[in-house]
């Protein structure tokens, strides 16, 4: 099931990023009095009543303008088609679209456009779902404000609902009506057995030349120009009795090289289908070699906790000797160390070159992150562990693990119960997974370790 989108619109300097930060309980937007500070869409996941969802930030100016620029002109024509991406993205892909207003000066002629743009993309789904607006009156500090905050009515969407996203004011008022309006989430009818593989990576890796490779149809448009593949595409596919689902996805790119217009908005697309896979294909360009956007691809991996193969395309382009291909992969690791799991495949999507080892290295991945290990052995290599090397602390009180039980598959998680949580320095779990892949590589799989604290037996019992 696909997670439901909560897009923010609005005019310049409403406080939507402020607004976004609060719904996603982070600080990832940049924050400033200028108006057209966020230079580029942000997403990020947010909970609320049981609910888990997507939330999309959209700014408000022309994200190629510098900062020390004069703000843009409400009637500007660069304001204008921004603010039209931003409606695009709203009707495309928001299950629900919060408008943010300002409470403090009112109804402007640009809330009055922002809202005339919303109508007229509805006018044009074609009986597709269009998603509700929820009116969000912002800077509500003072009674003053959020009596103001009625005259939006006069906007015609609804009740406006006061807030103050910077203190948290009636924001949670506001979320148990996103919420409500949330479509039924219904179950795929998928096959069970089916892996999911989603083909992740910057525009222009060769995705979808690999996707059309594996499955020997021309399924998606093949192009020399970024960003050809706009949406995610499900491609089902059994190969030596295994059923697959393939998922192409519109290429991603580095913040602050995304140009306005749909295309701006494609990583909501590829963090779908990374949130909806079993296991990430990230495709590189091997003429380019791991950039800034393939880092923060494995990244959005990495916090979806998905396993991941990593595909070198178009090596077939690349001038090699016998070290060729060693001094890559040592580069890679080094780049991407936050991912010292991961298996690498050179190939070439055009020529065909070791695709066929696409497909059984993704089962053979599935298996190992499927895998459950006995109690006894992972006790036995926890024991082993901590002979080998005990943790240290500024304390001088080391971790002592007792014991540990395996709790679920898809991600391997593991809980062990220990003296004390607070004393388990990350690179000392680090070791102590290190310790685990030895025995049971995990290849290409993240592995959960939580600790807990182990609570003693009264001495009555």
């Amino acid at each position: 099931m696909e997670k439901p989108v909560i897009v923010l619109v609005g005019r310049p300097n409403v406080g939507k990023s402020t607004l976004f930060n609060r719904l996603v309980e982070q600080r990832l937007a940049i924050i400033d009095d200028v108006p057209g500070t966020t230079r580029d869409r942000l997403v990020s996941e947010g909970h609320w009543a049981g609910h888990n969802f997507f939330v999309v930030d959209t700014g408000g100016l022309d994200p190629s303008k510098q900062r020390d620029q004069a703000p843009l002109s409400i009637g500007s024509a660069a304001f204008i088609d921004d603010i039209r991406a931003q409606v695009e993205v709203a009707i495309e892909d928001a299950d629900v679209i919060v408008l943010v207003v300002d409470a403090l000066s009112g109804i402007t002629q640009a809330d009055h456009e922002v809202v005339n743009m919303l109508r007229r993309r509805q006018q044009l789904r074609d009986g597709k779902r269009v998603p509700p607006i929820v009116l969000a009156a912002n800077k509500a500090d003072s009674e003053t404000a959020r009596l103001n905050a009625l005259d939006f009515y006069s906007l015609g969407i609804g009740e406006p609902f006061p807030i103050s996203a910077i203190h948290g004011t009636g924001t949670g008022d506001l979320l148990d009506e996103i919420v409500a309006h949330f479509p039924v989430q219904v179950e795929e009818e998928a096959d069970d057995n089916a892996i999911k593989v989603a083909i992740v990576g910057k525009p222009n890796a060769g995705k979808s030349s690999l996707l059309n490779k594996i499955t020997g149809k021309d399924r998606a448009i093949v192009s020399e120009i970024p960003g050809t593949t706009r949406d995610a595409i499900d491609t089902p596919i059994t190969v030596d009795g295994q059923p697959y689902v393939l998922i192409d996805t519109a290429g991603i790119r580095r913040r602050g090289s995304i140009i306005p217009g749909v295309e701006k908005y494609s990583v909501l697309r590829a963090m779908q289908a990374i949130e909806r896979c079993d296991v990430a294909v990230l495709v590189v360009d091997a003429t380019t070699g791991i950039t800034a956007q393939d880092t923060h691809i494995a990244g959005y991996i990495n916090e979806a906790w998905k396993s991941v193969i990593l595909v070198v395309n178009k090596w077939d382009l690349i001038e090699k000797d016998t070290n060729t291909s060693i001094e890559f992969e040592r580069q890679i690791r080094r780049q991407l160390n936050f991912l010292p799991y991961i298996p690498i495949l050179f190939l070439s999507a055009k020529s065909g070159q070791r695709v066929h080892q696409v497909l059984p290295l993704v089962k053979q991945v599935q298996q190992e992150r499927q895998t459950k290990v006995p109690t006894s052995q992972l006790n036995r290599i926890l024991i082993n562990a901590q002979d080998i090397h005990q943790s240290s602390s500024g304390t001088g009180k080391p971790l002592r693990v007792y014991y540990g039980t395996q709790v679920k598959t898809e991600p391997p998680t593991f809980l062990l119960y220990c003296n004390d949580p607070a004393l388990g320095h990350f690179t000392y779990l680090r070791f102590l997974e290190n310790q685990i892949r030895k025995e049971i590589p995990f290849t290409g799989s993240p592995i959960q370790l939580v600790l807990k604290k182990r609570e003693r037996k009264s001495s009555e019992d």
